[in-house]
């Protein structure tokens, strides 16, 4: 057994594992990074139209404060987001930013004198101010009051991921890609590292540290049709919850995002509606401004979502071979624009589609995006139930975006929270030492070997991985769609429950040996259909409807009763169904539940309104 040592591992190399990664080795530690691909690869090279930051430099931003990027933060959240989490996100997010651009962001830049932009579809004139020439410029995103979203044209996570990526470099943080964790070592109380698998040679290894973060992003792909790669496959948070000690939090919490292109799923950026893009029905008619008049496409996404699907319910769906559709139209925006600006989703839809956007319109329908949910941690990302795990990103839950996070604060959020967690790691790793206890290394690493012994003999069963995968694929969409109810989610947690025994049981056709995708499956079939599980589970009992998760049979946003977050454990793995248990939403009240001035919708007032705390005030 090879073993590596190091003072923090980070599980995940995208733009929060490298960040809280650089954090650490600019204070003098050790710091691997564990990948399943080249860093450069990592999933958040894809997000595109950019990332939210209170610098108020462009005209349509002026006046703009975190105080006001805070507001629209829990307002997005339908309130249920950490209040404290994103009060730290709201006022760092301008000093990240401007980090970025000194580390070599190229951001795009504003240009003085009379600009021409469009606000659904129709094009107005903004003076942009001498004194701001050259600082970050921003363009308008969903479910915001001012314009925020700080970019570098629709390719801007490949730009802050490159940058970061050469940082890390700089500062000597390994990068071990090709390299995925199947099992985190831990005694009960406190984590030692994890077991590594070559995804070339197939060879196990042990990583022994002193910290260890889960940034593995979301766990998109234990749906069939998702924007995520297939990297988001919820790798970190099934070895979290096979601890029996981590928690998930706010599983249900799944958002979909507006704009998938038909068929392949692949996401064009909000930025095309935040530049002035229009959703069309069958009849190329505009219908948003007659569901959400004032936010029109530029309501939060699960508000857009919704509609869509509404209008498409009435009918008024584009058919295709693959299902109902609608129409994005940018063409009004002009091949500058389009060719400079929004560049990717020209070469995708190109590529993807044989569609030229400059001139013809583009199918898109709500397809899933993000996962809200994730590793529960507090507000320093440390892991509920286990010293020295920590996670930061999409794979944590941390949590500022509650039930629906905007646009443009997820990628914010990989930065500043990997500013923030990396400090935090940082008071951690100075201020404690582990006691690496090898019975536990040897005995997680054997556990993993017995494993894969098991599924390459068959010794459990010789259920086909991919047929169990599919199965999971259509029950999960059965019930924990954009609207759910509670006769299709009891379906689907028993639909679950069943195939949750059939992957108990895979074996593999293959010989398991060197880079093999079938044993890659295999290994983490079990923890997905759990992760699937939490997911519906956690909706079914959540009686209620708050941002993207809508309940059919309880249309109502909850306060009273369901001002809060759900908890998720596994602690005997052989259950059929997880433990749920709840904590409240927020302990800091900056903003007391009210209307989030668009979506509509019922509340059941909280029987005691909670009085608003002051801003900064701590739990």
């Amino acid at each position: 057994m090879q073993i590596f040592q190091t003072d923090l591992l980070c599980i995940g190399a995208g733009l929060a594992g490298e960040r809280v990664a650089i954090e650490a080795a600019d204070n003098g530690f050790s710091v691997t990074c564990l990948s399943l691909v080249p860093a450069r690869r990592s999933h958040s090279s894809a997000a595109q139209g950019g990332m939210q930051a209170a610098l108020g430099n462009s005209a349509m931003g002026e006046g703009d404060t975190p105080d006001v990027h805070f507001a629209d933060t829990v307002k997005g959240s339908d309130w249920g987001a950490d209040q404290e989490c994103a009060r730290i996100f709201a006022d760092t997010a301008p000093i990240a930013m401007r980090q970025m651009a000194f580390w070599g962001v190229p951001w795009n830049r504003v240009v003085p004198g009379e600009q021409t932009y469009y606000k659904g579809g129709k094009p107005f004139t903004a003076f942009e101010k001498p004194e701001n020439e050259g600082l970050i410029h921003s363009r308008s995103f969903g479910g915001t009051a001012k314009w925020r979203t700080c970019y570098t044209s629709d390719g801007t996570g490949h730009a802050v991921l490159y940058t970061l990526d050469n940082r890390a470099a700089q500062m000597g943080v390994e990068v071990h890609d090709k390299t995925e964790a199947i099992a985190l070592i831990h005694d009960g109380e406190t984590c030692m590292g994890a077991i590594v698998r070559c995804l070339k040679t197939g060879e196990l290894s042990a990583y022994l540290a002193r910290a260890t973060l889960i940034a593995t992003g979301g766990y998109g792909r234990i749906y069939r049709e998702s924007t995520n790669a297939v990297i988001c496959d919820g790798g970190g948070h099934i070895i979290a919850l096979d601890t029996g000690k981590a928690v998930i939090g706010n599983p249900e919490a799944v958002q979909f995002h507006p704009t998938g292109i038909v068929p392949t799923d692949i996401l064009v950026t909000e930025g095309c509606r935040g530049d002035g893009g229009t959703l069309l029905d069958v009849n190329q008619y505009r219908f948003m401004p007659d569901y959400e008049p004032e936010k029109a496409e530029l309501a939060s996404r699960d508000v857009v979502s919704r509609r869509m699907t509404e209008h498409m319910r009435k009918g008024l769906g584009v058919k295709s071979p693959y299902g109902d559709h609608l129409w994005l139209d940018i063409r009004h925006l002009g091949e500058k624009h389009i060719s400079t600006k929004l560049r990717e989703v020209q070469e995708i839809c190109e590529s993807f589609l044989g569609v030229d956007p400059v001139h013809q319109l583009i199918p898109v329908r709500p397809t899933q995006h993000y996962s809200m949910g994730g590793v529960r941690t507090n507000s320093d990302g440390a892991a509920y139930g286990l010293k020295g795990l920590f996670s930061a990103g999409e794979a944590c839950c941390w949590d500022m975006h509650g039930f629906n996070r905007l646009g443009g604060n997820s990628l914010a959020e990989t930065i500043v929270a990997g500013m923030h967690v990396g400090g935090k790691v940082v008071e951690f790793l100075q201020g404690s030492d582990t006691a690496f206890k090898t019975d536990c290394m040897r005995e997680a690493f054997s556990r993993q070997q017995d494993r894969i012994k098991a599924l390459i003999h068959g010794a459990n069963g010789r259920e086909n991985v991919y047929a169990v995968r599919n199965a999971m694929f259509d029950a999960i969409m059965k019930g924990a769609g954009i609207f759910r109810n509670g006769k299709d989610l009891q379906e689907s947690v028993d639909k679950l429950t069943d195939i949750l025994q059939r992957a108990r049981k895979v074996g593999l056709r293959s010989n398991g040996l060197g880079a093999n995708q079938e044993l890659a499956a295999a290994l983490k079939i079990e923890g997905q259909v759990k992760m699937a599980l939490c997911v519906c589970y956690a909706a079914l009992k959540r009686t209620e409807s708050r941002g993207a998760h809508t309940r059919e049979d309880f249309p109502e946003r909850n306060d009273r009763d369901w001002l809060n977050r759900t908890l998720a454990t596994w602690a005997n793995l052989s259950d059929d169904l997880p433990t749920l248990t709840y904590e409240p939403a927020t302990s800091v009240f900056e903003i007391p539940p009210g209307e989030r001035g668009y979506g509509g919708g019922k509340i059941i007032p909280m029987d005691t309104p909670p009085v608003a705390t002051p801003k900064g005030a701590k739990a």
